[in-house]
């Protein structure tokens, strides 16, 4: 059995390790919460069941984190997630929080499950490093990743009937393949695109209107504007070349699937501004075309090119007519 976890929520990724870690630990492992400086942890205290066996299980306080991406074949070794220079990736914003867990006391033992790929040359250097910032035994870390979760899994195999990972509760989820044929072929003919071009389409209702039945904040709205409204005519102006035809269509298509899926999977509170960074992380994490420096900017101004264009979000029905 393969999961598709990058296709989970981030909720249903740490549903599904607390239920393995209570096989692992014991029936007591307490859920994830969001603790007093925002992070999310899972705990058990007590003598281990399994954990690392047996014969000499961990005693005393272990603290659980779980960090989930949407990302296609992840790794613990690139550096968004790990580096030993760099504080602002996902592990560096973390040990201040396990380094002050165990100052306290509140920790004995650490692990860590990703749903990214870890190698055992990887497993040795990331543990090396928690132990040293934190001074934890090398002992007391446990570091998981996809290869692992697939033995737990298979060794566990009624955990998933009992994580019940309804696909209605999943998260938005998109293919980046059309789009990235699209900002890839408007990145190498924009020099062709004349930039006198600079009456942005027409909107099918204003941007405030649009904007207020989105719940897009003002903010973020006059940031999107101000940075990418003058290429929503270079876009205008690729899209309709004659020549560009298939690349309509696969744009087209993208439109498609974004709209249907943002109205199946927006939750009522959250604004337009979360959906659209939401999109952007996804793209990225997702497509190495997409998230290569040159296509960054563009992938954005393609983006905000369909809000602005009324191709996704909301329009009044009457004034889109």
């Amino acid at each position: 059995m393969r999961f598709a976890y990058e296709d989970l929520s981030d909720g249903q990724f740490e549903n599904l390790i607390v239920f393995l870690c209570q096989r692992l630990l014991g029936i007591s492992v307490q859920g994830f919460a969001k603790g007093p400086d925002g992070g999310r942890d899972a705990k058990f205290v007590g003598t281990a069941e399994l954990h690392p066996s047996k014969a000499a299980p961990w005693v005393g306080t272990t603290i659980i984190q779980a960090k989930h991406t949407n990302g296609y074949n992840r790794n613990f070794s690139e550096s968004d997630f790990f580096s030993t220079t760099a504080a602002n990736t996902v592990l560096g914003k973390e040990i201040p929080r396990i380094k002050k867990l165990r100052e306290s006391k509140q920790l004995d033992h650490y692990m860590l499950f990703a749903n990214r790929r870890l190698a055992g040359n990887a497993e040795s250097e990331i543990r090396a490093y928690i132990a040293a910032q934190c001074d934890i035994p090398e002992s007391s870390i446990h570091l998981c990743g996809l290869e692992h979760l697939e033995v737990l899994l298979k060794t566990f195999p009624d955990v998933p009937e009992k994580v019940n990972l309804d696909p209605v509760d999943s998260p938005l989820i998109v293919s980046p393949d059309d789009l990235a044929e699209v900002v890839q072929a408007l990145a190498r003919q924009r020099s062709g695109v004349s930039d006198v071009l600079d009456d942005p389409p027409t909107t099918r209702v204003t941007y405030e209107q649009k904007n207020a039945l989105n719940n897009m904040t003002g903010e973020y709205a006059k940031a999107q504007r101000r940075r990418y409204l003058k290429e929503t005519a270079q876009i205008r102006a690729f899209l309709a070349a004659p020549e560009n035809l298939e690349l309509l269509r696969m744009y087209e298509s993208v439109v498609d699937e974004f709209q249907l899926k943002i109205i199946a999977k927006r939750k009522d509170h959250q604004t337009f501004d979360a959906v659209m960074e939401y999109l952007v992380d996804l793209l990225f994490n997702r497509d190495p075309i997409l998230r290569q420096h040159a296509h960054k900017r563009l992938t954005r101004a393609v983006l905000f090119y369909m809000y602005w264009n009324c191709d996704i979000g909301e329009v009044d029905d009457a004034a889109a007519e």
